[in-house]
């Protein structure tokens, strides 16, 4: 019985080779999970654990939630974590729609005007404006010390409407055509063909804004003069880089956290609510981004 004799790329891999590649493995697996454990653990050490280990600790010997009480002492942070929340799920949802809306019309064929519309996201993909005519833009249009600063300027990133313009140029024209043939209007075929097809992408494009708005420190310190509004990144910003104090670490209880646990747990303060959005959208991540991405 004659055999097919595999190329040497298709082989399969020697105890070496494996073991090679379980090491790599390890390492970046290491080099991810080591720096998030070290804020995380540093978060819950007692200032002796901290002092002794000579600044970050890896395993709490006495674990303490004493900075995480410092960090929500005077109501700073809760404030500012409240904006930061309010900021992402209304802005996400309004860059989302206004995404939606915009890819839509883009994908479709003989739309007036939708090749020059499409030239100019791309121009401005490709030449960002500056920060100068950015603020005197958001200036006129009398946005400063006002929310919609935070939302207005970034409402519509060229990236996410090229990514879902090429999804939406992959569902099939026939589809299109037989809602058409049923009565459906445009808003109708988007609504209910184009969208239920499209949760991949419209899952991705929507982690992208909220991470982009809850992450977003810039344009709060650009645009909000009055600091009691900032939202969470700007604070802790101010906080952890900085330096300046967090709560009253006059009191015996401040006294007695090291500055590292604290700024480790504002850390871990402005990481953990996003972070827990990944595990319902990581499904479509990979769906979502190569398919929109192939097909643009």
């Amino acid at each position: 019985m004659a055999t097919t004799k595999r190329p040497t790329w298709m082989g399969r891999p020697s105890a070496t080779v494996k073991t090679a590649k379980a090491l790599a493995i390890v390492f970046l697996i290491a080099i991810v999970v080591v720096p998030f454990w070290v804020v995380l653990a540093t978060s819950f050490a007692s200032n002796d654990d901290v002092t002794g280990n000579g600044g970050y600790v890896l395993w709490p010997m006495h674990p303490t939630t004493e900075a995480y009480q410092q960090v929500f002492t005077n109501g700073i942070v809760t404030k500012a974590l409240i904006v930061s929340a309010a900021v992402t799920l209304l802005g996400t949802a309004i860059s989302l729609a206004a995404t939606v809306l915009l890819a839509y019309a883009l994908a479709r064929p003989g739309v007036y005007g939708g090749k020059p519309a499409m030239l100019f996201i791309l121009f401005t993909f490709l030449v960002p404006p500056g920060i100068i005519p950015a603020y005197l833009v958001v200036q006129n249009l009398g946005l400063l010390d006002s929310y919609g600063s935070l939302v207005l300027p970034v409402l519509v990133n060229a990236f996410n409407v090229v990514i879902m313009r090429g999804f939406f140029q992959g569902i099939p024209e026939d589809l299109y055509s037989a809602a058409r043939l049923d009565g459906a209007g445009e808003w109708r075929i988007l609504t209910r063909v184009v969208l239920p097809l499209s949760k991949a992408v419209v899952a991705v494009v929507g982690l992208f804004y909220a991470v982009g708005y809850w992450n977003a420190f810039f344009n709060a310190i650009l645009y909000l003069n009055d600091s009691s509004r900032w939202p969470l990144q700007a604070v802790l910003r101010l906080y952890v880089i900085q330096g300046a104090q967090l709560g009253d670490n006059t009191s015996d209880a401040g006294a007695s956290i090291a500055p590292q646990s604290i700024q480790m747990a504002a850390v871990v303060v402005a990481t953990v609510p996003i972070l827990c959005v990944y595990p319902f959208l990581q499904r479509y991540f990979v769906k979502g981004v190569l398919t929109g991405a192939v097909k643009s």
